[in-house]
């Protein structure tokens, strides 16, 4: 996350951080504590497996809930975007200059970000090099692999 710990969301993505969060209070965390009870009874706890698997589960399930009330706490959703110049919840359309190779992104909040759906995270190289930049301009991409150059042709 930032260093300020917002974390950008759509509309649909924070519906579905809440409805994850909700499966995961009234629906795993009884299951979990259930299991627990069950394992008790099985007697000798320093030798009982499905004593040790259901503490790591709850461990996990308490963990993931602790980090989706933050995120929700902490999200800004994402609408009204203007197109004039790049921000996250734009679609920009990228030329890598040099390869006349073009390529269509979605800039959204790292917890929405799918590479293979071309949702980048606002904090990816590419999102950080064409942040603010408006229709025309070029930008130096810092990567892993070297540093390229984007021109933009269009953001909606």
């Amino acid at each position: 996350m930032t260093n300020t710990d917002e974390v950008y969301v759509t509309e649909q993505g924070l519906a579905d951080m809440k409805k994850e969060l909700e499966y995961l209070k009234m629906e795993k965390r009884p299951a979990v504590i259930e299991a627990l009870k069950e394992a008790r009874a099985l007697g000798d706890l320093s030798e009982n497996a499905e004593y040790d698997a259901a503490r790591n589960e709850q461990s996990e399930t308490e963990n993931r809930i602790a980090v989706l009330e933050k995120q929700i706490e902490k999200a800004i959703v994402i609408k009204n975007v203007k197109t004039d110049k790049v921000s996250v919840g734009n679609t920009v359309q990228l030329e890598y200059v040099g390869d006349d190779d073009k390529e269509t992104y979605t800039i959204v909040g790292i917890k929405e970000a799918d590479p293979f759906s071309n949702k980048i995270s606002n904090e990816s190289p590419i999102a950080k090099a064409i942040m603010g930049a408006k229709v025309g301009e070029t930008r130096d991409v810092d990567s892993p692999n070297g540093q390229y150059q984007v021109k933009i042709l269009s953001i909606n």
